[in-house]
């Protein structure tokens, strides 16, 4: 036995040595799967393509806005954007800041003390409002009419009512022109009604001449004729709004009789005048003011005895105070 493991030893012994294998890092293969391109970005384009389109319709709908409305109507949507009423509400008045589980939810319409609601203003500007009437119920006429009242300028009503005012002044002019012409009773004296455009409105000035007059020499009686004329035009001026000044006018000879004169004589005329006419139907309040001026502002400055500087003048009154070139 001893010798059989002697033996053993002895051969591996004389076998040559096996070399030794270093040890090497091991190889690690990666794969790069490309994914979907949209992976990386996701939804954000839409939105960001939507904020713009938002904004770009913002834009349009203020250029319409600046080319369809008036510089008043402009002024009325920027008061109505300024921060006036509720500047001054206190924070814990505001919908949903009562606190832990107080407040009003910032949905209900409650949570605000004050309500924003459009303008007539807006109403008028807006294509929509052309196609019918307002749905809104809890606004009546009456406050609908005051809102629109109220979005004018006090400068802009005198202008639109300058010319109604304009438009009203060529109808009676018409009208008047007219039933002289068909007349047969006032066709002679047509030609001493004159139509004048003043500052103050539309003067109707019924003028004597040589062989006719409105009145009695020396007196306040109307002759015929002139009391004829008078109601026609009364008739025509009825059913207009304005506020009628009568005025009346004498020539420059002298006259006198038991502490009269021609002062008195003219504003007497204009009295009869306006007695004709509201015997027609004007009532009182439709006269603004009833004045004589004797010969001091004469048709014929050049010859104060011109029988024409004897006349009547019914000046119809602007609503505004003013024609429209001074309105503006």
């Amino acid at each position: 036995m001893a010798e059989e493991a002697q033996d053993k030893n002895s051969a591996e012994a004389g076998k040559p040595a096996e070399a030794e294998v270093p040890s090497l890092p091991p190889i690690i293969l990666k794969k790069k799967i490309d994914g979907d391109h949209a992976g990386g970005h996701g939804g954000a384009w839409k939105i960001a393509l939507a904020d713009m389109m938002t904004a770009m319709m913002a834009f349009f709908l203020l250029m319409w806005l600046l080319g369809a409305t008036t510089e008043a109507q402009r002024k009325s949507v920027a008061d109505y954007f300024k921060p006036t009423s509720h500047s001054n509400v206190k924070l814990s008045e505001l919908a949903g800041t009562g606190g832990t589980m107080g407040g009003h939810s910032i949905l209900d319409p409650d949570g605000m003390p004050n309500t924003g609601q459009s303008t007539s203003m807006l109403k008028r500007v807006s294509p929509r409002s052309e196609a019918g009437k307002s749905t809104d119920s809890g606004a009546t006429k009456n406050d609908q009419n005051d809102k629109s009242a109220s979005d004018l300028s006090e400068l802009e009503r005198q202008r639109i009512a300058a010319e109604a005012d304009q438009q009203n002044f060529d109808k009676l002019e018409k009208e008047v022109k007219d039933k002289l012409a068909q007349n047969k009773q006032l066709e002679k004296i047509k030609d001493q009604v004159h139509f004048i455009r003043e500052k103050e409105g539309l003067r109707i000035e019924i003028i004597d001449k040589a062989d006719f007059s409105m009145f009695g020499l020396g007196t306040n009686r109307m002759q015929p004729k002139a009391e004829a004329l008078i109601r026609e035009v009364a008739k025509s001026v009825a059913n207009m709004p304005n506020k009628i000044a009568v005025r009346g006018h004498t020539d420059s000879l002298a006259f006198s009789e038991a502490g009269r004169n021609n002062w008195s004589l003219s504003g007497e005329r204009a009295e009869s005048t306006r007695r004709m006419m509201e015997a027609v139907g004007l009532p009182d309040a439709r006269f603004a003011r009833i004045e004589g001026v004797a010969d001091t502002v004469p048709f014929n400055a050049s010859d104060p005895a011109d029988p024409r500087n004897r006349r009547i003048s019914i000046t119809m009154l602007y609503q505004g105070g003013a024609e429209p070139d001074k309105a503006r």
